[in-house]
């Protein structure tokens, strides 16, 4: 039910993700594209939201676009029409009536549904039949045209019964074609029964609509012209009604488009134990127990990818060409939030701009292009882009594996330097030799069990792995003979320099890693060196406190002796002195200047915080000033001297409610969330600097914004109240809060 575009359609082909995709299409409740606009941030929390609810899923439904445009024509829509909306209208008073809290309860109290949809709703049943019992003269024409039919029916049955037809009949039922009751009848029935012949049988029978119900069936016809008269009325007066909700109607039909793409990854994810994962802001991958969709009994794949290139190298058939495919295909599911089988915990995927996969042969007849040819006008588009995932699969096909380990060594490079994170399978050593000795560059190799002569479809880490050609084509039914010559012609040289090739770019690797572990230890060192350092001038400070302390204690001995010196008390003076002496410090301490009072005077101005204000009154210890009308009790120590600027002209508020502050803030433009953000803020702001009253303006408008103010007023634990402001603050379109 989904419109996968074309690059779209063409990248999960080469996946072999459709599959996958169209089980998940299954969960939609109408065709839309699977790729959701927008941020992909926002949806996930919405997605992860609606999760933790237990909900029905919607109605299967088509898009409005069709309906809206007939309404604004000012066109008369038919029933079923009607009742698409209606049904869309419903869903979502369901979810409202649920009393859902959290994300999913704020995006419901916005869908506010305008007051008429009753009238029209109380007309449809729940299939979306026109429940003609509400109208009086309907249910009389529906009560008509039950008798006739019944009247029709009781004729032909009579007529059944006739012992002249009889021996004409070939069953005794009534037939219907085209509306038409008839009877089954073998040929010579003219001369017992007038009718007209409205179909005929392979066998040679026909089809006899009986001139006997004529009167009675044009009865019929006329009362359900009436009733079609009737019914377009109503139609005609709902169309009139709903062409003035079309605003409505088109908000509803994009966020029932929003809540399809939400609910059907939800149950798709419930339905198959899958998860959903949100991109990370990194290109890391870092996949967990990560199952392709299209392999049954997968062996799950685990893997650390951080660098800029990955390199899967090693047997034929050994499951590279798959896991390319895996890596590719994880952070294509992760980008569109397509659910999948993998540890969500403990897996994180990167965010690409784009996901290239060059996989296929790109030679055909139609093309008239060479296998090389292609891969070069592949790459070559590849340029195209920054910021891509990229893989791709056996890189040297098409051409001499010498010549192109040397030219996609630079190619891979330049793609690099454009911001491209790739992913290649080769099952030639050139090109991973070349490009191993690099730091952004990480190597796997697929296993083979040499015993089993069978691939394990299993991977290590920082190797080449060699390809067993001859091992690959001995289990797939070569002959022996043929074997040996070929590994004779091969040449001992050649198997030796591969296995030198594998082991050499081994012991580089491995080298390098015994050198960064080499620099993190001395780096450890010297942070251990540095902590050192630091301990030792926290033992120096120690000290000078200690100092510090005993210089007080003598001081205070001293102030001790002078009293007895005034008493005259000899023995007193001299005890004092001796306990003085004994704790004086050896080391002298420096006297510390003490700093230079500031005095501040009346109209001075002065910086508190973030603002410049005047100085209104001086106390000992704080002082009154006035900050942009308002006015503050502070301390002396919070203020700063700050250079005289021209005064701003004082703007007198005047408001029946006691004001202290007089601080406000304008959301006016501002949606939901953003709004919550800034008053949050905003009123940690006012608590910190001592205000106990502040005005939010949120103005009228749809009231969604004053709406979305109160609910976050009413949840904030240091809002003590609020109320509308005064008609000269604000009216409606304010809040006085008090903190």
């Amino acid at each position: 039910m989904s419109r996968l575009s074309h690059s779209l359609s063409e990248l999960f082909g080469k996946l072999d993700l459709l599959p996958h995709v169209g089980a998940l299409e299954h969960f939609f409740s109408r065709e839309q594209n699977i790729a959701m606009q927008g941020d992909q941030e926002r949806h996930y929390r919405y997605i992860e939201a609606l999760d933790a609810l237990e909900f029905k899923a919607p109605p299967k439904s088509v898009p409005f676009e069709a309906i809206l445009n007939h309404l604004k024509k000012q066109g008369v829509l038919r029933f079923e029409e009607i009742f698409e909306v209606l049904k869309v209208v419903r869903y979502f008073r369901f979810l409202r009536n649920q009393g859902y809290g959290g994300l999913i309860g704020e995006w419901m109290g916005t869908i506010v549904i305008p007051e008429g949809f009753e009238e029209i709703d109380e007309y449809f049943d729940v299939e979306g039949k026109f429940i003609e019992s509400r109208d009086e003269e309907l249910y009389r024409i529906s009560q008509r045209i039950k008798a006739i039919k019944t009247e029709i029916n009781d004729a032909i049955k009579r007529l059944l019964h006739t012992q002249k037809l009889s021996s004409y009949l070939v069953d005794t039922q009534i037939h219907y074609v085209g509306d038409e009751e008839c009877l089954l009848v073998r040929g010579g029935f003219n001369h017992v029964l007038k009718g007209s012949v409205v179909g005929r049988t392979g066998a040679g029978y026909f089809y006899v609509a009986p001139d006997a119900v004529l009167k009675s069936k044009e009865q019929l016809r006329y009362v359900l012209q009436e009733r079609d008269a009737a019914l377009y009325e109503y139609a005609k007066r709902f169309s009139a009604k709903l062409s003035g909700f079309v605003p409505f109607i088109g908000f509803i039909d994009r966020e029932f488009d929003r809540y399809d793409h939400y609910q059907a990854r939800v149950l798709f994810a419930r339905a198959h134990d899958y998860a959903i994962v949100k991109p990370s802001g990194d290109d890391a991958i870092v996949l967990e127990e990560f199952a392709h969709p299209a392999l049954h009994n997968p062996k799950p794949v685990s893997l650390a990818f951080k660098g800029n290139l990955l390199l899967i190298t090693g047997v034929n058939a050994g499951g590279k060409t798959m896991l390319l495919k895996s890596i590719l295909s994880a952070c294509a599911m992760a980008k569109y939030l397509i659910p999948m089988r993998l540890n969500a915990h403990k897996s994180r995927i990167g965010s690409f701009k784009r996901i290239e996969a060059v996989i296929d042969d790109p030679q055909n007849v139609g093309n008239d292009i060479s296998t090389f040819a292609g891969r070069m006008v592949q790459f070559a588009h590849l340029f195209e882009h920054k910021s891509a995932l990229i893989g791709v699969d056996e890189i040297e096909l098409g051409t001499d594996s010498d010549e192109a380990a040397a030219l996609f060594a630079i190619v891979l490079d330049e793609l690099i330097k454009r911001g491209q994170k790739i992913v290649v399978t080769t099952h030639h050593k050139r090109l991973a030799a070349l490009m191993a000795d690099r730091d952004d560059v990480e190597l796997l190799a697929a296993l083979y069990d040499e015993e089993r002569r069978v691939p394990t479809y299993e991977f290590l880490h920082g190797v080449i792995g060699k390809s067993y050609a001859f091992e690959t084509a001995a289990r797939y039914g070569i002959n022996p003979a043929i074997l040996t010559r070929a590994r004779a012609l091969y040449g001992e040289n050649h198997e030796k320099l591969s296995v030198l090739i594998e082991r050499g770019s081994e012991l580089e690797r491995d080298l390098k890693r015994k050198n960064k572990e080499a620099d993190e230890r001395l780096e450890a060192i010297r942070a251990e060196q540095n902590a050192l350092k630091e301990a030792r001038e926290n033992l120096r400070s120690d000290l000078e406190r200690e100092r510090n302390r005993l210089r007080a204690e003598y001081d205070a001995a001293i102030r001790e002796a002078k009293a007895a010196a005034k008493e005259h008390d000899q023995a007193a003076i001299h005890r004092q002195l001796n306990r003085a002496q004994a704790k004086l410090p050896k080391v002298e301490v420096p006297k510390i200047a003490e700093p230079e009072k500031i005095v501040y005077e009346v109209g001075q101005t002065v910086k508190y915080r973030s603002q410049r204000g005047t100085v209104v009154s001086v106390g000992a210890k704080d002082a009154m000033i006035e900050v942009e009308g308002m006015r503050l009790r502070v301390k002396l120590a919070d203020l700063k001297p700050s250079g005289n600027l021209p005064k701003k002209p004082k703007v007198t508020v005047t408001s029946q409610v006691e004001q202290k502050s007089g601080l406000k803030l304008d959301l006016h433009g501002l949606r939901g969330e953003e709004a919550c953000e800034k008053m949050d803020k905003f009123l940690s702001d006012a608590l910190l600097q001592g205000f106990d009253e502040v005005l939010i303006y949120h103005g009228i408008g749809t009231g969604k914004l004053a709406y979305a103010v109160k609910e976050f007023l009413k949840a904030h634990p240091s809002v003590k109240s609020f109320a509308d402001a005064p008609a000269h603050m604000g009216g409606f379109g304010a809040k006085v809060v008090r903190l």
